[in-house]
């Protein structure tokens, strides 16, 4: 239903910043919850920040908040991820995600499992 494309990985000293993009296409994009999630090697898939398609409310891992923020477009067919104060343990590769149902971003980032649309990914690398 609905095709996710992230952009805007790379490599980063630490303590600088980057913004990650995923443009989602398909019908009713407006409905979409949007999810970013990262996983490093050996390590599962971490969901550190979503956006509520009702409201805009935002939710973030305590791993990143006060780092990171989330937004979207006004068209809200993009969502955005900006990554400040970046940390060699934020080197990962970054999933975009997306839900119809409210419940993925209520509360908390819910499970990778209950997240039905997803991205390609794209590479973060926090390295002097």
């Amino acid at each position: 239903q609905w095709q996710l494309v992230e952009s805007g990985g790379g490599l980063v000293q630490p303590g600088g910043s980057l913004r990650l993009s995923c443009h989602v296409s398909g019908e009713a994009v407006h409905y979409v919850n949007f999810g970013w999630f990262r996983q490093a090697p050996g390590k599962e898939r971490e969901g550190i920040s979503c956006i509520r398609r009702s409201d805009d409310g935002t939710i973030y891992a305590d791993s990143v908040n006060g780092r990171f923020s989330i937004s979207r477009n006004s068209s809200r067919k993009t969502v955005y991820l900006q990554m400040n104060s970046l940390k060699p343990e934020d080197t990962a590769d970054y999933f975009c995600a997306a839900e119809y149902n409210d419940y993925v971003c209520a509360g908390n980032v819910a499970s990778s499992r209950e997240w039905h649309y997803w991205g390609q990914g794209t590479q973060v690398t926090v390295s002097s």
